[in-house]
């Protein structure tokens, strides 16, 4: 069996997540007040008594959704099953600093202040109301791109979230994405909709949040990760700090290559993929993708007995 840990990324946010694994792992809770540390105030009280509303805003979202993962694995590290234990980690989005963490090439504390100011610098891009995202349900990313061009008039539009063969996201100006979901009816989509983001992520209106980045990233220590990550922009495993950290400002503007991602990790062998953190949306794709491998979920304590439980 070979294994890859999986991260998730924004949209899976619930209050009280990873309340379980602190109260049943000391090493789960000390990932908590790490990050409420790094970040100088208590997120985990937002985490676990919050409003969703709050938490879902995208500084908030990106570090609690991390700390969460962390969390997970500490606890699963806690059982005996280690991150070394996958041949590759990757994650979505945000997830994919999860990842970087979980295989060391971050520090906790600097994973967190990150994604702090990744949230902050993404809300910020672009004035709210004048950006949008859309999923596209039914039709595969190279009839996405055809109808990207087709409907961008001039304006910003991106395929942006190649999820899996059936469900790709649509980013830019909102009046482009608008004609996206339009055409993408026409086109004979299964579904378009909206999504309830706040912002246009993984598009070129995000260029004011990667040079936030650039300035952020250049001040933290990126080491080599002890297990090779599965980055969004390139679709393929990574060892180099130096290559991760150009890679890591690619993805703010540049497509989440999910799909090719998956599939280039099952062309390397691996049949076992586990989700680490929130939700189960992650490993869901993975099924769309190629329903032959293995998958878990692994973000709450009976998550986490369940898996070590099969992997004794």
């Amino acid at each position: 069996m070979s294994r890859a840990f999986v991260f998730p990324g924004q949209g899976a946010q619930t209050v009280g997540m990873g309340r379980d694994l602190a109260e049943a792992y000391p090493a789960a809770k000390a990932v908590f007040e790490e990050v409420d540390e790094a970040l100088g105030e208590k997120l985990s009280a937002l985490i676990w008594d919050g409003d969703i509303e709050t938490l879902t805003l995208t500084a908030n979202a990106q570090p609690a959704l991390m700390a969460t993962s962390i969390a997970a694995m500490r606890a699963l590290e806690a059982e005996g099953v280690h991150v070394g234990s996958a041949a590759y980690v990757a994650g979505h989005s945000l997830g994919e600093y999860s990842a970087l963490c979980a295989a060391g090439a971050l520090s906790l504390a600097d994973t967190a202040r990150l994604l702090r100011i990744r949230g902050e610098a993404m809300q910020a891009a672009v004035p709210v109301g004048e950006g949008a995202m859309a999923a596209l349900l039914g039709l595969d990313f190279a009839a996405v791109s055809s109808l990207v061009e087709e409907a961008a008039g001039g304006e910003c539009l991106a395929a942006a979230n190649d999820n899996d063969p059936g469900q790709v996201v649509i980013s830019g100006g909102k009046a482009a994405v608008e004609r996206a979901v339009e055409l993408a009816k026409e086109k004979g989509a299964k579904r378009a909709v909206m999504l309830p983001v706040s912002a246009p992520f993984h598009c070129a209106l995000m260029e004011p949040a990667a040079k936030v980045m650039a300035d952020a990233l250049s001040r933290v220590d990126i080491a080599d990760p002890s297990v090779p990550v599965v980055q969004n922009v390139c679709a393929h495993g990574v060892s180099d700090a130096m290559v991760i950290r150009n890679l890591l400002l690619d993805q703010v503007t540049g497509s989440v290559r999910w799909r090719e991602s998956v599939a280039w990790m099952v062309a390397q062998g691996v049949d076992e993929i586990v989700e680490v953190g929130a939700g189960k949306a992650l490993i869901g794709m993975v099924r769309r993708i190629d329903r032959d491998v293995k998958t878990a979920a692994v973000g709450t304590v009976d998550g986490v007995k369940a898996f070590v439980g099969e992997n004794a």
